[in-house]
């Protein structure tokens, strides 16, 4: 649970920097080079948090409603919080 919760941080943060300073600097300055290795990281964080979601759900027996809910939140932006106190609430 700890990777997870590790993966979810990070995943949501490389959204936000990715959203936030990687696609201004493409469509602003026209460097498109954060995009690709920001979007490159996120890419593949985010299949690995899907990834552990779905193996916790069967370890864990989720229901479907609060799988549904921690995979949307790695696509909200700052959801990766949310996700991070449901992990301590419930000392997953």
């Amino acid at each position: 649970m700890k990777l997870f919760r590790i993966i979810a941080v990070l995943e949501g943060f490389s959204w936000i920097t990715l959203l936030f300073f990687a696609v201004p600097m493409k469509y602003i300055y026209d460097i498109e080079i954060y995009v690709q290795k920001i979007g490159m990281a996120h890419g593949l964080l985010f299949i690995i948090y899907i990834a552990i979601a779905l193996l916790l759900q069967l370890k864990i027996n989720w229901s479907k409603k609060e799988l549904l809910i921690i995979l949307i939140g790695s696509i909200i932006p700052l959801g990766f919080l949310y996700v991070d106190k449901k992990c301590l609430q419930n000392k997953i």
